[in-house]
């Protein structure tokens, strides 16, 4: 397949529906987009209604090109990442895998401009993480979340506000940041550096103030964060956990148990925030963000150094802890609610604890004046303990309760 071939098919698809975030190719399914959080078949030109294994792997071949570390990365690993330009009309992050012995793709459509934190609506806390002057943030959450998208904003509030040198580690390069007062330097793996790991050991040595990690997938890169954050680097990655106290677990569990006590100390010490994201299906279509932020204090750090108990859970902390900017994802949830933004099945199915956003949902629905249970036609049963009334005899109270 020619490029300008695949290059018609991919513009097809992206005017085929409205925002659309991801292209899909599978063997035995037609091309499809993702449009709000589901996927949708397109009508392509030429007219693609059923992918065969030979076509799947023409597209990865086209997507592909000349690049020959690319196809030694996909033939010895079963896939590889790469990104790629659509003319000037949109950017993909590209993943090509393998699946049941023929080739699989999805093209992720990255955002043409950096986002801010008022366009996404990221409460006004993040601010105060792009002030901190070392340190490490976490931004976690599923594939598809928006990590990448939160962590373009905090850079982006460095780039307004400080003169200093960003190094940046991405595989592959998503947002490209303008120049403004930072100086950017954006590696990107398999084309700059190997590895996260290499990446990040040879940033200590280009005098960067700040320095984002794509994502910290061992524990050879999380080391070195560690090690970066505290020599006086601010360092922001992501990672797939669910939650801010699985992140804590995560990291934890990357090292061996002999190294337990040292690894919590060390992250006691180095951690600022953890930003855990979920997005949910809209009302009236769409997604919204839903966010836990979690903000270092004495007791999240007692919780890190010695473990979760009965009544000391980063969950509990998290609640404790709203006038400090934290927040849990059921107090989101619920705020979402709310404002009408999602409805009541979403709140309950996305929850982190349902029994907390049971109850608040009750309370938000009290409070508009609606119906908080489904029960109805209850009445009192005035005759209940009396004797059965004899016909044509006068109504006879029954004996009185024992006691």
């Amino acid at each position: 397949m020619q490029r300008h071939e695949l290059d018609r098919i991919l513009t097809r698809m992206l005017e085929a529906q409205g925002p659309v975030s991801d292209l899909n190719f599978t063997v035995g399914r037609p091309p499809q987009v993702e449009h709000h959080g589901e996927l949708v078949p397109v009508v392509t030109d030429p007219p693609l209604s059923c992918l065969t294994p030979y076509q799947t792997e023409a597209i990865a071949l086209a997507l592909i090109g000349a690049d020959r570390r690319l196809t030694e990365t996909l033939v010895r690993t079963g896939s590889c990442d790469l990104p790629y330009p659509l003319g000037t009309t949109a950017r993909f992050r590209v993943n090509i895998f393998q699946q049941r012995g023929h080739y699989s793709i999805v093209l992720r459509r990255l955002a043409a401009e950096v986002p801010t934190v008022e366009k996404m609506g990221l409460p006004e806390i993040v601010h105060r993480m792009a002030e901190e002057r070392n340190g490490l943030i976490l931004v976690t959450g599923a594939t598809g979340s928006g990590k990448s998208t939160t962590l373009a904003a905090i850079l982006d509030i460095i780039n307004q506000e400080k003169a200093v040198h960003v190094v940046t580690l991405e595989d592959p390069v998503e947002f490209v940041h303008p120049v403004k007062k930072a100086t950017f330097n954006q590696r990107e793996l398999g084309t700059d550096f190997d590895s996260f790991a290499s990446g990040l050991r040879a940033a200590l040595r280009q005098a960067p103030k700040v320095i984002l990690v794509g994502e910290m997938r061992d524990r050879e890169t999380l080391e070195i964060g560690l090690s970066a954050a505290e020599t006086g680097h601010l360092v922001l990655s992501t990672l797939h956990t669910v939650d801010a106290g699985q992140t804590i677990n995560r990291v934890i569990g990357m090292f061996d148990q002999d190294e337990e006590r040292m690894i919590r100390m060390r992250l006691a010490d180095t951690l600022r925030w953890v930003i855990s994201q979920r997005l949910l299906p809209k009302v009236g279509g769409g997604r919204v963000a839903a966010l836990e932020i979690m903000g270092m204090n004495i007791r999240i750090e007692e919780v890190i150094l010695n473990g979760e108990s009965e009544g000391k859970t980063f969950y509990e902390i998290i609640q404790d802890g709203e006038a400090l900017g934290m927040q849990t994802f059921d107090t989101h949830i619920l705020r979402l609610f709310q404002e009408s933004l999602i409805t009541e099945e979403t709140a309950l199915s996305y929850a982190s604890k349902r029994s907390v956003v049971a109850r608040g949902l009750d309370t938000i629905k009290a409070t508009k004046g609606e119906k908080t249970s489904d029960i109805e036609g209850l009445a009192l049963d005035a005759d209940y303990g009396r004797k059965p009334r004899q016909p044509g005899g006068p109504l006879r109270p029954g004996p009185p309760p024992k006691r």
